[in-house]
């Protein structure tokens, strides 16, 4: 991938939320979009996007991996982040999403792996974790997915942060088997914003609402909490105040990164 405008300089071991669910991850040498939007505002359909990006794509284009939480929804894949994506070296997904977007997608089950070599000659290992889009009574299809098929993902190697990322799960219940599974996360990147779809699971969020992020963040246990996907869409509910102020509620204020979008984060405290 070609850029004519200067790349975000790298800073390892840190994030940055891009806006809506887009975030930058340099972890162990190696740089992570996940879930690409990079359009200006205006509709995708049913849903309007509000807000541009804070760092456009082709300040991003030495991506290494990007990571595809589902590409059924414009707010997580919108038409510039699927170009994007495409043009990246490698793009990990659900397996229907790798399907439908052919190479150089590879699709993952919640379980499945994928390992990639860092510069430092380590490793790097990512692994789909299970996403529920919606209410847990939801129609599910005949694959068992509400909504949709969506992953999370976990990231971890030797000597790095294992890091949490959401997808677009609604569901308290997966979160904690996640944390049950996963032996120590140190950081997680929360879908929050209570997204709520008009006419769909009576309107309930099919998205972490404020409430359940806090929760979320104290079923994990790590010391690390980054909300994404909270703005810049109109179906999101709950914005940044909410958020504060459920985990000041929580008492989790402590655990809580939060900042203007394309501001860097460290991943560990």
């Amino acid at each position: 991938m070609a850029s004519s405008s200067p790349l975000l300089p790298r800073n390892d071991g840190s994030a940055l939320i891009v806006g809506g669910p887009t975030t930058v991850l340099d972890l162990g040498g190696l740089r992570i979009v996940s879930d690409p939007t990079f359009d200006a505002p205006g509709p995708h359909g049913y849903l309007t996007k509000t807000e541009g990006p804070a760092v456009t794509q082709d300040r991003l284009v030495d991506a290494d991996v990007v990571l595809v939480s589902h590409d059924n929804h414009a707010d997580n894949f919108d038409d510039s982040g699927r170009a994007f994506a495409l043009a990246a070296p490698l793009l990990l997904t659900t397996t229907g999403g790798a399907a439908r977007l052919g190479a150089p997608a590879k699709g993952l089950a919640a379980g499945d792996t994928h390992t990639l070599t860092r510069p430092d000659g380590g490793e790097l290992t990512v692994t789909a974790v299970p996403a529920v889009h919606g209410p847990e009574d939801g129609e599910r299809d005949p694959d068992g997915d509400i909504n949709c098929q969506v992953v999370g993902f976990v990231l971890s190697g030797d000597g790095l942060p294992t890091v949490y990322i959401s997808g677009d799960n609604a569901s308290i219940r997966t979160v904690t088997e996640i944390a049950r599974r996963t032996e120590t996360i140190d950081a997680a990147i929360l879908h929050a914003g209570a997204a709520r779809i008009p006419g769909k699971f009576r309107e309930r969020p099919v998205s972490l609402d404020s409430v359940r992020a806090a929760a979320a963040a104290a079923i994990l246990g790590a010391p690390v909490i980054i909300p994404a996907h909270y703005d810049g869409w109109a179906h999101f509910t709950e914005g940044r105040e909410v958020i504060e102020h459920a985990f000041d509620d929580a008492g989790l204020t402590g655990i809580l990164r939060i900042a203007d979008h394309g501001t860097w984060l460290p991943l560990k405290p």
